[in-house]
């Protein structure tokens, strides 16, 4: 490729946000021509390619908030979306399973929650109708969502790459390159990668886990700092992969940030179990052993950090200690099925999940988009980023639109 390459607008980020966004921006505007650069060789190599796989309702958010708002928008685009390209998907449904009393009043909320947002086919159900959908599971009732999905996030977002080409043939999609510096110019920004140079009239950063980094480095006031939670899952083995038809989920915490360990059919039809939700010591790390220098300073020296756990010191010692015990982590997982013992579950895989952290520990941030300097930054993106990313990509194009004179 030529140095000082000119494009229109570049996207830094090829998750499936990123893409998402380059996939509206070319289908309402097909004459620009768009860049979008992932350091990684392979698109949705971070967040994307390892989560859940699973497409939300939208029962938990906030009425009127933009989790809520672009989650129910975007699953419905995502399924059909699916559907149009062959993307290997299966609108399964889901159980949110209420163990004991304790728990009623929350489900209650969250059901009510799921009927603002307008997440259709929502029932309460009994602990008979319980077993029916799920036999193994033991609950005295729950809330049956059958609007929940699942989906190959990867495969999504390598097909909504292809479109952009497809409808730009002079768009690019680059990998294995990373963006070091851009600088801005009157009219145009030049961009450093590690191989190239190029120039751009605007920028999208859609950067996940570095999001913070690259926001502040284009002159962005943010106080708050990403911090990288590890989330480890482990798999139901062939002989008790019966025991779970489609998606379980507990009901949530209200006091933690995360929706707790649950099941999961996958695509593949493997069983996956979890996730915890540790600290992590590199951003990028997946190992339980990873570690960078860097990242763990901008950690442990953030304020916001030692807030989140002093805040929840019961909840950050368990999930540490079943990161490393897989009978605590089978303990957790029989609260929702009894039956499954130490010979069930076999360690799979791990993902990192990007939460952008204020100064008082407090990781329930809505979405946030903003826009500085001839740029819009995608500060925070964490679940149901991947559900949403196509009503995400809507939002974007709609701001670009405005601030960047598209025409």
């Amino acid at each position: 490729m030529q140095p000082n390459k000119k494009f229109d607008i570049t996207i830094v980020g090829g998750g499936i946000v990123g893409t998402a966004t380059a996939y509206k921006l070319q289908l309402k505007f097909p004459n620009l021509k768009l860049l979008l650069i992932e350091k990684e060789t392979h698109l949705a190599s971070h967040q994307t390619g390892n989560n859940s796989g699973v497409i939300h309702s939208g029962l938990y958010y906030k009425p009127g908030s933009a989790k809520a708002r672009t989650c129910v928008d975007g699953r419905k685009q995502l399924v059909a979306f699916a559907k149009e390209h062959n993307i290997k998907h299966d609108v399964c449904g889901k159980v949110v399973v209420a163990v004991n009393e304790s728990e009623l009043p929350f489900m209650n909320k969250i059901f009510e929650n799921g009927i603002a947002n307008n997440t259709e086919g929502i029932e309460k159900i009994d602990a008979k109708r319980l077993k029916e959908i799920e036999p193994f599971v033991e609950g005295i009732g729950g809330i049956w969502v059958p609007c929940t999905g699942i989906i190959d996030y990867k495969a999504t977002t390598e097909k909504l790459a292809a479109l952009v080409v497809d409808l730009q043939p002079q768009s690019e999609i680059i990998t294995g390159e990373e963006v070091l510096s851009y600088k801005h110019g009157d009219s145009t920004t030049e961009i450093s990668t590690t191989k190239n140079k190029f120039i751009t009239n605007y920028m999208i950063f859609c950067a996940g886990l570095q999001a913070d980094r690259l926001a502040i480095k284009d002159g962005v006031d943010l106080k708050e700092k990403v911090v990288g939670f590890r989330g480890d899952y482990y798999e139901l083995t062939d002989k008790a992969k019966h025991k779970v038809k489609n998606l379980i989920y507990p009901i949530p915490n209200p006091d933690f940030p995360f929706l707790g360990v649950h099941f999961t059919r996958m695509t593949t039809e493997d069983i996956e179990c979890g996730p915890n939700a540790v600290m992590t010591f590199k951003r990028e790390g997946y190992k339980k052993t990873d570690f960078n220098l860097i990242d763990t300073i901008d950690a442990i020296t953030y304020k916001g950090t030692w807030k989140l756990l002093f805040n929840n010191p019961k909840f950050a010692i368990n999930e540490y200690r079943r990161a490393f015990s897989k009978k605590l982590f089978l303990k957790t997982l029989q609260r929702l099925i009894p039956s499954l013992t130490m010979d069930d579950i076999k360690p799979g895989r791990a993902g990192v999940r990007a939460m952008l952290l204020n100064e008082n520990g407090d990781t329930k941030d809505d979405f946030r988009i903003e826009y500085k300097n001839k740029s819009i930054h995608v500060l925070n993106a964490p679940s149901p980023a991947a559900t949403a990313c196509l009503a995400i990509g809507d939002e974007i194009t709609n701001m670009a639109s405005q601030h960047f004179n598209l025409s």
